[in-house]
């Protein structure tokens, strides 16, 4: 069973903090991390596997990931950031073989293609296998990255807003591939999304995060509710839950509206 805990995890860029005595445990599910531009979102994931040095403790599976040499951690955390690039002169099938390079030998295996194929057809890319890279859509670049990222079956995947440039088809088709990887592999998976729909609907625990402090954590209906949205967010909303008990949250204005509306009069 993979867990991963954090402990008093402090990070700042020179006098700013970022993070504030961060605290907390993930376990073999899809955790969603949740909370505004700024919050801290990307800069929690971007410390866990090792970007950033912060302070504090980074425990996975009872060792402080400080202890591990480097190829331990890359070999036990994968990390897909927002914005990604791999060469242009490449095919879908050779960058998605980039996300194995640890393991890769001078030549490579029938096992390692075989792999690479796998991936792309989970995630519904296998027709793009032969394609170049400087080809693609930005939404299939987006898949190519997350093929890189999945490919060798991590104990921890990290995923910072996976869902850019992909049309709500692909956002749902990816977060099942997310899900069911996650639970065929018993990976601890932690996703940083904007979307609050796609965490409450995937993730089995929410964890938020404001200013650089966790603010809540626990099961998405528990996390996600007006009250919450309205505080953090400065947005009134509705949420319902639907027929699974899963929250669906319905925007309706930003609580600033008037603020705005007499800015732009005056």
């Amino acid at each position: 069973m993979v867990k991963l805990e954090i402990r008093n995890l402090k990070f700042g860029y020179n006098s700013s903090p970022v993070l504030k005595n961060v605290s907390m445990v993930a376990e073999p599910m899809v955790t969603a991390i949740i909370g505004p531009n700024a919050a801290g979102k990307s800069t929690l994931l971007k410390c866990i596997c090792g970007i950033l040095k912060a302070e504090g403790s980074i425990i996975l599976n009872g060792k402080d990931l400080k202890a591990c040499q480097k190829d331990e951690v890359i070999k036990a955390i994968s990390y897909l950031p927002q914005e990604s690039s791999t060469s242009a002169f490449m095919t879908v099938l050779e960058a998605t073989l980039l996300g194995k390079i640890s393991s890769l030998g001078w030549r490579i295996k029938d096992e390692d293609l075989s792999a690479s194929m796998d991936t792309l057809e989970k995630l519904g890319i296998e027709d793009l296998a032969m394609r170049p890279m400087n080809e693609l859509s930005g939404g299939q670049k987006q898949m190519v990255s997350i093929a890189q990222s999945i490919i060798r079956k991590p104990e921890v995947l990290l995923m910072d807003e996976p869902t850019n440039s992909l049309d709500l088809q692909r956002q749902l088709e990816l977060f099942d591939v997310i899900q069911n990887i996650t639970d065929e592999n018993g990976m601890t998976t932690i996703v940083a999304l904007h979307d609050l729909n796609l965490a409450a609907r995937y993730a089995g625990k929410v964890i938020l995060i404001n200013g650089g402090k966790i603010m809540a954590a626990g099961s998405p209906a528990s996390v996600i509710t007006e009250a919450m949205i309205r505080e953090v967010y400065g947005v009134n909303a509705r949420v319902m839950l639907d027929g699974e008990g899963i929250p669906q949250v319905i925007p309706i204005n930003s609580t600033r509206k008037r603020g705005i509306k007499k800015a732009i009069k005056g």
